[in-house]
């Protein structure tokens, strides 16, 4: 048995820094939901580094997996939706911003457990809209967590109008996946007929 390389070892770099995202949620929910906001806003920041330095390690190191490719959109959408429900019960946004952004990745992770009992093994393909959703919602969360620190108060009709996207892009991107994958699910059981 040979000792492995410091290379192979420092490859699962990108994979541990996803799951410190993923500790990170409870944390943080738990600090919005406290009202400690000053404090949220730190741990949002940790999670944001570690989400930029995992994604520039894999891309530039070559540490790239399977496993990665499908733990970071999960990470994300934890935090994401940690968020958006904690907020909600903070009264930070309207209910029904919660629900749709809840609703939306409920959809998503419905449309992925098919696919893998229907067809076989996923591979995450976010697409450019979906890229621009997650952006948009985690600038989102951000400016809110700001704006309720006490570090920033930003403008209402900013906050008004990132919720606004938010939901339109939201919506839009849930329909393009519901439609994208439902024409490569009848491609392929077409092809398997």
């Amino acid at each position: 048995m040979t000792d492995p390389t410091p290379a192979t070892i420092w490859r699962h770099l990108p994979n541990a820094l996803t799951v410190l995202r993923m500790a990170l949620v409870v944390p943080l929910a738990w600090l919005i939901r406290e009202m400690r906001y000053d404090e949220a806003v730190v741990v949002a920041a940790i999670a944001g580094l570690s989400d930029a330095l995992d994604g520039f390690l894999a891309k530039h190191c070559g540490w790239q997996s399977w496993l990665g490719g499908v733990l970071d959109p999960i990470a994300d959408k934890l935090m994401l939706v940690a968020c958006f429900v904690t907020l909600g019960m903070v009264g930070a946004h309207p209910d029904w911003l919660t629900w749709l952004v809840v609703g939306r990745d409920a959809v998503i992770v419905a449309g992925a457990v098919a696919w893998h009992n229907l067809i076989g093994r996923i591979h995450a393909q976010p697409t450019r809209l979906s890229k621009l959703t997650t952006v948009v919602q985690i600038t989102y969360v951000l400016a809110q967590l700001l704006h309720l620190s006490r570090w920033f108060d930003l403008p209402p009709r900013l906050l008004d109008g990132l919720i606004w996207l938010t939901a339109a892009l939201t919506i839009i991107s849930g329909l393009q996946y519901v439609a994208v994958w439902t024409r490569k699910a009848l491609r392929v059981r077409g092809a398997g007929a």
